[in-house]
């Protein structure tokens, strides 16, 4: 049996072609939204903590997700996620079709704030 990853490199060096792109572009958008978030693994996926867990991503073999860990924020942006297919505090979108960079930096903001601060 594997070891899970404890970063999120190892994390991204299990995932596959377009997939692993699709996720490191969803990194760099994070990141460039929050850049003092701190990297980790949390739920066993990446995920980036500003004082709190504010958001993660991952992939499945199906689809590549983006975690904000919030109902509240995905209800919030119903309007923005049109067209995604979401679940309470996740947005699911195929790696052929990342999410836009000023949505993923609206949500990440959103969970900031959310989180207070």
């Amino acid at each position: 049996m594997a070891a899970k990853p404890t970063t999120i490199d190892e994390y991204l060096s299990t995932v596959s072609g377009d997939k692993r792109q699709a996720l490191e572009a969803l990194r760099r958008a994070i990141r460039g939204a929050c850049p003092k978030a701190e990297e980790c693994i949390s739920y066993g996926v990446p995920a980036f903590r500003h004082g709190k867990v504010i958001v993660g991503f991952g992939a499945t073999s199906t689809h590549c997700a983006f975690y904000l860990f919030s109902a509240s924020t995905v209800e919030a942006h119903r309007a923005a996620l049109a067209g995604y297919d979401t679940s309470k505090g996740t947005i699911r979108f195929a790696a052929a079709s990342p999410l836009p960079n000023a949505l993923v930096r609206k949500l990440v903001k959103a969970r900031i704030a959310e989180n207070g601060g």
